[in-house]
């Protein structure tokens, strides 16, 4: 129940909590995602004997090659849990999306992806942020003050 002169929406930090978790599950996994996909291409590829034969039907070969794939994927923690943590953002995201304004929500969460994927390039992979780089960053994080600047 509802008592008179409270908001049923809840406090504004947790609309920014929540924009800051889907930013961050978004883009600093990304490279992370990046990285372990690149070291499988290196790796040898496992031998499929179903695979081999000549007796599965076109049909069986898809449907085998579809499950290693996604086997292979999952059973490398290096891909896996990073891949896990970025589609958790987008079930945060659509939660978000739910409750929160959509032209606030979508702008902001997908600028702070950005930010977060530079960040997680420099942590994952050692790239050097350029200061041209960190301008941008800063342009995009006043950008996000304007919007809700303009929203409220």
């Amino acid at each position: 129940m509802i008592e008179i002169g409270q908001s049923s929406e809840p406090p504004i930090w947790r609309w920014a909590v929540g924009f800051v978790l889907v930013g961050m599950a978004w883009g600093f996994t990304t490279p992370f995602v990046r990285k372990a996909a690149v070291a499988r291409e290196r790796r040898p590829k496992p031998q499929r004997p179903i695979l081999a034969d000549g007796k599965t039907s076109r049909l069986q070969r898809k449907i085998w090659t579809t499950f290693y794939a996604v086997y292979d994927l999952l059973g490398d923690p290096a891909y896996a849990v990073p891949l896990v943590f970025n589609v958790t953002g987008s079930v945060w995201f659509f939660l978000l999306i739910g409750q929160a304004e959509l032209s606030l929500t979508v702008p902001i969460t997908n600028s702070l992806a950005f930010l977060f994927t530079v960040l997680g390039e420099w942590w994952a992979e050692g790239k050097v942020i350029s200061r041209d780089t960190w301008l941008g960053m800063v342009l995009v994080l006043s950008g996000i003050g304007l919007c809700v600047y303009s929203k409220s």
